[in-house]
């Protein structure tokens, strides 16, 4: 395999996302200055054609798969068939072209929704299809989990560099804070921010109590380009801080940044779901890579960003 070097020539699948945008970000400050990136207008990834002959014109060395359908879980209980289809489509027409053109190296990223629903924490890679998984986002989960098998299938066959990061539950800069369709961290800060006018209570959904990871974008994009510079042993890591906390924790944190003094009213009528949800990242830890940003940090960090853009970014939706 060629080496790496600042001139290889890198697609980023979906560079206009949160993941995809933060894995230029990195790339572009590390000084590689041979990126590719098409909108969604320019190619259509469910289109296998149109992927076909853009690798052959193109020719990539790299590809990182940052692209997807995603959304939360009333639009994965509400849609099924394009959760699923929409995200095979896409990976296997991104998967298929990279190894027909002779691609030297690609990068697969999914997320922790690949293990099953009660699988031990933390999660490891080797629990991956092992039970059923949960249901609310099996949809999704069951597109990403095929895109890491033909990953791995490759690599067994062909003896390619093919390799699947899987993080946990993502925030950062471009992330979405519309508060229908958002994550738990940018739907609370957003209620946060909202709610400084006259320190109004912020109302939360359940207790407070279950436990999640969170990891920064940025720290994400570090992983890729860990994975990048390396030739990984295995075809599957997990990618996270290895820490937790709880919801309450969380939300006391934003608060802080946010500069609310008012109250926080747990609506315990709400549902709490999993109780906790944390991945094991050593053996990326092993290799080299750690998180870098604290919790503070990274929210620090994201509530900058949300200032700075929420008059221009479409998905803000003040």
């Amino acid at each position: 395999m060629k080496k790496i070097t600042k001139t290889t020539k890198i697609y980023i699948a979906g560079h206009r996302g949160m993941v995809g945008s933060a894995c230029w970000r990195a790339l572009e400050a590390k000084g590689y200055s041979r990126l590719i990136g098409k909108t969604s207008k320019e190619l259509d990834l469910k289109n296998q054609a149109a992927v076909t002959a853009f690798f052959k014109s193109e020719q990539p060395e790299v590809v990182i798969d940052a692209a997807a359908k995603v959304g939360g879980i009333l639009a994965n209980n509400n849609y099924p068939y394009p959760f699923l289809m929409e995200n095979m489509q896409i990976q296997n027409n991104l998967i298929a072209a990279a190894h027909e053109e002779e691609v030297q190296k690609f990068i697969f990223l999914g997320s922790s929704c690949i293990y099953p629903k009660f699988a031990p924490q933390p999660l490891k890679e080797e629990y991956l299809l092992t039970d059923s998984l949960e249901p609310t986002n099996e949809w999704y989960a069951l597109a990403k989990i095929s895109g890491v098998k033909l990953c791995e299938a490759i690599r067994k066959q062909y003896d390619k560099d093919f390799v699947s990061l899987m993080p946990t539950n993502l925030y950062g800069p471009f992330d979405n804070f519309d508060l229908e369709t958002s994550h738990v961290l940018p739907a609370m800060l957003r209620k946060f921010h909202e709610a400084n006018n006259d320190n109004s209570p912020v109302k939360l959904w359940g207790s407070g109590t279950p436990m999640r990871e969170f990891l920064h974008v940025d720290d994400l994009a570090q992983s890729v380009i860990f994975a990048l510079e390396n030739v990984l042993p295995e075809h599957l890591y997990n990618v996270g801080t290895g820490t937790d906390v709880t919801i309450r924790e969380l939300a006391e944190t934003i608060q802080a940044q946010t500069g609310h003094a008012g109250e926080i009213v747990w609506d315990t009528d709400k549902p709490d779901g999993t109780p906790r949800k944390l991945m094991d990242s050593s053996k990326m830890n092993a290799l080299g890579w750690k998180a870098k940003y604290s919790l503070k940090a990274g929210i620090e960090n994201t509530y900058g960003w949300f200032l700075k853009n929420q008059e221009n970014f479409k998905e803000v939706k003040l």
